[in-house]
């Protein structure tokens, strides 16, 4: 019998990832927008390399949401096996 392979690990591993960085990265992304093109007008006092910095950080986030289920969901190649064939020739009497 083949033994299941448990993927509780990488479903829970999943889930957080998508969570923690997905969900942070998109949140990320309303303000970083906004402090960038508020940045742009000489009319506020921000500057708009908060918003870049805001807005680098959520697409990194969101990246590392969407790659990391892809990773751990990823189907492993089973292991290639070499069938060990008896020999052809007769095996000689024992001594």
């Amino acid at each position: 019998m083949e033994k299941k392979e448990s993927r509780t690990g990488a479903i829970i591993g999943a889930v957080a990832a998508i969570v923690l960085c997905g969900l942070t990265g998109l949140c990320l992304l309303l303000p970083g927008s906004i402090a960038t093109f508020a940045g742009l007008f000489d009319d506020y006092n921000i500057s708009s390399g908060w918003g870049i910095l805001f807005l680098c950080l959520s697409v990194i986030f969101i990246v590392i949401g969407v790659v990391v289920p892809i990773v751990l969901l990823k189907k492993k190649k089973a292991p290639k096996t070499e069938a060990i064939l008896p020999p052809s020739e007769p095996i000689p009497p024992a001594s």
